[in-house]
């Protein structure tokens, strides 16, 4: 059977019962994964940490994860994270709801200055929404433009049509829908009522009714059997009376649990005889569940950036815990140790402990209080008494005596005997022992992990066919299973950037400010200065040498002369304008002053430019965005003819009618389905990262 990889509307239902337990807890940061992740770090009063995920992507999920399970934090956070933590931090998770019956939830958050609620559309394509205390969308990760609904920022947030809910239902609305339906029951109960497959079935086999039973051949009997059936499940789970199952499969050759297929709030009748697991939550089973869906059998180890696992760096953690395991093992068996020693002190000695005990016993009844006790030892320590002599003091907060026996100092009880006192270090003695027993165990594991990772690592070391493929010539990129990552962060990325087709690096400002520094910082005599003749372009700087060098006289080649002056033109106001082409012009640096002729003024990134010009007449605008897989893995954009040539696979873009992050999320999209290795695209190109080569302006792809 296929993995479950989507809460069902039956999920939901328990899940927002179980949720709702949290109201009060205070949110800490956001986090973004991806463009389909999203983690929202919280603080609650009786449970303390809470992480929630909510993901929409190829699967689609919400529960808390107990913080092993939790990812690592991603790096640079991007902006909808950025505008999460700007509105949530500190907010109280108020309440969850689930839409209807649709597969839906509404997280409400509040905060003394702003309410939020994030909608979760656990279907279909998937997507968030961040709401304000109006309805109107903030952000979300998905922009939905259709007739019945909008989902896009600045716009009231548009629900899809509601389906039927079965938890409004009467009978006679039941029988009334069920006599509608052309089919069987089964597909009835499913579909026109919103079950699904899976419990559709489980409600038929509850009510005991024939599944494939045609609907004409159905009558009240099978009718009442199936909507009683549907009550008692629905409302013992409205309730909270879960008892969640994560269901596994195995061939018939297999040892072991076998691969987890499916995770339930209720126990199935349809999954009788598979192997299940039980857990006292339906978050729990959750977590459990798709934490371990894509991997049931090794953890997986943190990858470098170079691509290559941390297997030492592994290797030496597990070190580290057996060492500290070993420790607290020998601290376990002292422990105990001395607990057994302190309780045979006390037979030992049992005569005098019992008179002081019952010396205690007796003046607590008298209504004498502790620091009265207390007193009268002291007393009869200068009169040498020996029980007096014994008692090192009292503890009247938790009501004992505190007595010296042979080398030790006992906490007693006076209101029990001797031998009571005696059993109760026994009974620690032994808790002791059997947390030792789970420290052997543990001890057991982690060495089990540490010779796993050991042999996995020499596995690692061997070239596979993929590497050997690598060795010996092209790589096909985009149908590799797995793509390693390497990339160096350059002082040129915050700047737009490209490099032409002869190696030139060309930058251009984002701002008025970042064109004052390029132009005062990184501009050397001999670079090339390109500007649009349109209003609104950045200044743009094709280098002859890098900022450690030398600046050099050479010649630049027409190609690249060209690509820059596109380069010019298309990020200026002439692509925002939806026009084809424009004029550029090129000067040598002498020529680019920040001092104004005579009577004009120049603002911020503005510049004065004096003398001869090259022109770049009806230059079309360009812009293509890739992805390179070597030597390097990373997002490039810029000039068709620069960017298609050393990129595994690109996109080219036109002026259009999508907004900037839209057009990127459509370009994220279609990588996606060109690379077999999807989580590569996330990590190196997400909307984020390719919006920072679009134009500004509307834009489309190029068919």
């Amino acid at each position: 059977m296929d993995k479950k990889r989507e809460v069902t509307s039956v999920d939901l239902v328990a899940l927002t019962s179980e949720l709702n337990g949290l109201s009060g807890a205070k949110v800490d940061k956001a986090y973004l994964y991806g463009d389909d992740l999203l983690r929202l770090k919280m603080r609650d009063f009786d449970r303390g940490r809470v992480e929630l995920m909510i993901e929409v992507g190829e699967t689609k999920r919400a529960h808390t994860a107990v913080p092993e399970h939790v990812p690592a934090a991603p790096g640079r956070p991007p902006n909808f994270a950025k505008m999460m933590r700007n509105r949530m931090s500190g907010a109280d998770f108020h309440e969850v709801r689930q839409h209807g019956f649709d597969r839906i939830l509404e997280f409400e958050f509040r905060r003394e200055d702003q309410d939020t609620t994030i909608v979760a559309e656990l279907f279909g394509d998937g997507n968030i929404a961040v709401l304000d205390q109006n309805g109107e969308v903030v952000d979300c990760l998905e922009t939905v433009r259709l007739k019945s609904r909008t989902v896009a920022p600045g716009s009231q947030y548009g629900f899809p049509e509601s389906r039927i809910n079965p938890l409004d239902l009467s009978y006679e609305d039941f029988a009334a829908r069920m006599r509608q339906s052309d089919t069987d029951l089964v597909r009835t109960v499913a579909t026109q009522l919103n079950f699904g497959g899976l419990y559709g079935e489980e409600l038929c086999t509850r009510a005991g009714v024939e599944k494939t039973m045609d609907i004409d051949d159905a009558g009240d009997e099978e009718f009442e059997a199936l909507y009683d059936a549907m009550e008692r499940l629905l409302d013992r789970i409205k309730s909270g009376n879960v008892d969640p199952r994560v269901y596994y499969e195995t061939e018939e050759d297999e040892e072991g649990p076998g691969e987890r297929v499916d995770v339930t709030p209720l126990p199935l009748e349809e999954y009788e005889g598979k192997k299940s697991e039980a857990f006292d939550s339906f978050n729990a089973a959750l977590d459990d569940y798709f934490t371990n869906l894509e991997d049931t059998e090794e953890e997986e180890v943190e990858t470098k950036e170079s691509g290559k696992p941390a297997f030492d760096e592994e290797i030496e953690k597990r070190k580290r815990i057996i060492q500290q395991q070993e420790g607290a093992i020998e601290n376990f068996e002292e422990q105990a140790e001395v607990e057994r020693e302190k309780a045979q002190s006390l037979y030992a000695h049992y005569d005098v402990l019992d008179e002081i005990l019952s010396t205690v016993s007796a003046a607590l009844d008298a209504g004498r209080n502790w620091e009265d006790i207390e007193e009268r030892f002291e007393e009869g320590k200068e009169k040498g008494i020996e029980a007096a002599e014994r008692v090192e003091g009292v503890d009247p907060q938790n009501g004992r005596v505190r007595v010296r026996v042979d080398d030790h100092v006992v906490n007693l009880d006076p209101t029990v005997g001797v031998e009571q006192n005696a059993d109760r270090l026994y009974k620690e003695a032994k808790r002791v022992e059997e947390k030792k027993e789970g420290a052997l165990e543990a001890i057991e594991d982690t060495r089990e992990e540490l010779e796993n990772l050991k042999k996995r690592k020499a596995q690692w070391s061997a070239p596979t066919e993929e590497e050997k493929e690598e060795m010996e010539g092209e790589v096909d990129w985009l149908s590799r299973s797995s793509v390693p990552i390497r990339k160096q962060e350059q002082w040129y990325e915050r700047f737009r950037w490209f490099r032409t087709s002869d190696g030139f690096l060309v930058i251009g400002g984002r701002d008025a400010d970042q064109n004052e520094e390029i132009v005062q910082k990184y501009m050397d005599n001999y670079d090339r200065f390109f500007h649009a003749q349109a209003h609104g372009g950045p200044v743009t700087v094709l280098k002859t040498s890098e900022p450690s060098e030398p600046s050099k006289d050479i010649d630049v080649p027409e190609r690249s002369l060209e690509e820059a002056a596109q380069f010019a033109v298309t990020y200026s106001s002439v692509w925002k304008d939806g026009r084809g082409a424009g004029d550029a012009y090129m000067v040598m640096p002498e020529q680019v002053s920040k001092t104004a002729e005579s009577g004009e003024f120049l603002s911020k990134g503005g510049f004065a430019v004096r003398g001869d010009r090259t022109y770049f007449e009806d230059t079309p605008v360009g812009c293509a965005v890739g992805i390179t897989c070597e030597p390097e893995t990373r997002v490039v954009g810029g000039p068709p003819s620069a960017v298609e040539p050393v990129t595994e696979t690109s996109i080219e873009f036109e002026p259009g009618q999508y907004a900037q992050g839209d057009a990127a999320k459509r370009a994220y999209r279609e990588f996606r389905e060109r690379f077999a290795d999807t989580s590569f695209v996330r990590k190196v190109a997400s909307p984020d990262e390719i919006q920072k080569f679009m134009p500004p302006g509307g834009s489309r792809i190029v068919d």
